[in-house]
């Protein structure tokens, strides 16, 4: 299997509106990708005020395995939801790996 972890820092910060159409996107991923075992996403809701730098809105995913990510990244769906991103972002991390 394999991790794709996601962090992101808006512009600006999002409408609830816009939030949820980002979060209702991403949720509607795993029936339309093959090899997406789990998908959780949300709201940053830490409380360690020192280190969150921006980021509000974390992203997993958990793939089969590495192709099965490797296919994520040019598929329509996923495409469909990038797009949605146009012009909001100011930064994303992510960090992909294999479960071992």
């Amino acid at each position: 299997m394999f991790e794709h972890l996601v962090s992101f820092k808006f512009k600006e910060k999002l409408s609830a509106s816009k939030e949820k159409e980002l979060l209702d996107a991403l949720y509607s991923l795993p029936s339309q990708i093959p090899g997406i075992i789990q998908l959780t996403t949300g709201s940053n809701e830490t409380t360690e005020t020192g280190n969150i730098q921006g980021y509000t809105l974390g992203l997993r995913v958990t793939f089969t395995d590495q192709q099965a990510l490797l296919d994520y990244g040019p598929h329509p769906a996923h495409q469909s939801f990038v797009s949605l991103l146009d012009g909001l972002i100011d930064n994303v991390i992510v960090i992909d790996y294999p479960i071992v």
